[in-house]
């Protein structure tokens, strides 16, 4: 039995734990350290990777990067607790009230501008869901078309900064590029920035929504009519005070850090206090919603590092089970060019989006494959974005989608399933489309980032 044999069942017997609905971190934790422990015994794992454990943990609990986390989650939530997620999608509607159409439009903004704030999937698309569906089917829109503009638009999230996924997504991207320089004998390695990828996601942050409602617009149902019935309760709502304040922090925040203004912790600080004091300023701030965000806050927070300390202890163990070779001689001598060995990765990471959250996928798979595809010259801001949009549509995508659950945990009834997973369907074809464009025309996700830097 050979080492890179080990390696191999190591990974099996982690997505089968995974897979177990064992919590990850604990899986990661545990099975790493049994695996450790057997290679111990049996002479064919150094123990002195284990010992480089407790520095690894200090350096992510120190990242100040990280601690754009916590802040922006907090940012998030408060716009969903206080309800002013909510009044920005009835402001939305009233915009678009005469328009054909015009309310499957204003869940996409709707959806980019609660991407930009929430970064979160599952609040984007249970939040549209309970607000838009009723007033769409009221409306006549047709169930699948309904069903599929809410799970699309949700997911803007995922692109669209700061999401969550290009904060994470840079700390672990800049390691293995970092890892790629050195193996190269670089020793004095450029590393990526969060404000990197937040240029990078821009204009496919942009082009998507754009696409969603040039698609709205050429299909032109028979059955939308023009005639909104919820003109008379938007009216209510004041146009100006729902829709511009989170947009001007958004702006500020975004802005920020992009223009390099602002470190990422720096500018979600910033995030976090303007979600405050609107929430203040709108009457909306009180000590429920203040312990609920905060609350829902530390327990996300602490998930997400208990996954990066448990991906830690996993990518250490598969270096000392050298699982690093193993992958390298799979992507060099496997697949005829490395252009094929990047799209085996982002089909990997795409079905793993079947049953993985993003935060595992992207703690597992690029420490992984990350160094080996950089060492093949690939630009990891371009790798990063199209690793975003792959998992993006991953979570879309039926049978398994994310997204689809999440709307089918708040749709009534008289929506089938089925009504859901052909709705979606068109949006998926779109956004292949747009991974298809960066992927052949790079430039869509290096451009801003290069402009920045000169």
């Amino acid at each position: 039995m050979t080492i890179e044999f080990i390696a191999i069942l190591f990974v099996i017997f982690t997505f089968l734990f995974l897979l177990s609905g064992i919590p990850v971190a604990i899986v990661l934790t545990g099975n790493s350290l049994l695996f450790a422990s057997i290679g111990i015994v049996f002479d064919f794992f150094d123990y002195s990777y284990l010992i480089a454990i407790p520095n690894r943990i200090f350096g992510i609990m120190t990242n100040q990067n990280l601690l754009a986390v916590p802040l922006f989650i907090f940012m998030g939530l408060m716009f969903e607790k206080s309800k002013i997620a909510d009044e920005l999608l009835m402001a939305m509607n009233s915009l678009y009230s005469s328009t054909k159409g015009g309310l499957a439009i204003s869940v996409i903004i709707v959806g980019v501008l609660m991407g930009a704030s929430t970064g979160i999937v599952g609040a984007s698309v249970v939040t549209l869901g309970l607000l838009s569906l009723p007033v769409m089917m009221k409306n006549d829109y047709p169930p699948r078309l309904s069903c599929g503009v809410i799970c699309a638009s949700g997911t803007l999230g995922q692109i669209i900064p700061p999401s969550l996924v290009l904060i994470l997504l840079a700390d672990v991207l800049s390691s293995a590029y970092q890892q790629a320089q050195l193996n190269a004998g670089i020793f004095s390695p450029e590393n990526v920035t969060i404000s990197d990828l937040f240029a990078g996601a821009l204009l496919p942050g942009i082009l998507l929504p754009i696409l969603y409602i040039v698609y709205i617009k050429l299909i032109k149902p028979a059955s939308i009519s023009n005639k909104n019935n919820v003109a008379t309760m938007s009216m209510n709502i004041n146009f100006i005070s729902s829709f511009f304040p989170p947009i001007i922090l958004i702006i500020l925040v975004l802005g920020s850090i992009i223009f390099g203004i602002a470190t990422p912790s720096e500018a979600a600080a910033l995030g976090a206090l303007g979600a405050l004091i609107i929430s203040y300023l709108k009457n909306r701030l009180n000590k429920t919603v203040l312990e609920e965000s905060s609350k829902e806050t530390i327990k996300l927070t602490s998930m997400v590092f208990f996954i990066l300390i448990g991906a830690t202890f996993f990518s250490l163990v598969f270096r000392g089970l050298e699982g690093e070779s193993l992958i390298h001689n799979l992507l060099v001598h496997g697949p005829d060019n490395k252009e094929l060995a990047l799209i085996i990765t982002l089909l990997i990471m795409f079905f793993l989006g079947f049953i993985l959250d993003f935060i595992e996928i992207i703690y597992i798979i690029i420490p992984l494959f990350g160094p080996i595809l950089f060492s093949f010259g690939f630009d990891p801001i371009w790798v990063g974005i199209l690793i975003a949009m792959v998992l993006q549509t991953s979570f879309l995508t039926p049978p398994f989608g994310f997204s689809l659950f999440y709307l089918r945990g708040v749709a009534p009834k008289n929506i089938s399933t089925y009504d859901i997973y052909m709705g979606v369907i068109p949006f998926v074809l779109i956004q292949l489309f747009v991974i298809g464009i960066i992927y052949f025309f790079p430039t869509l996700a290096t451009i801003i980032p290069d402009l920045i830097m000169m």
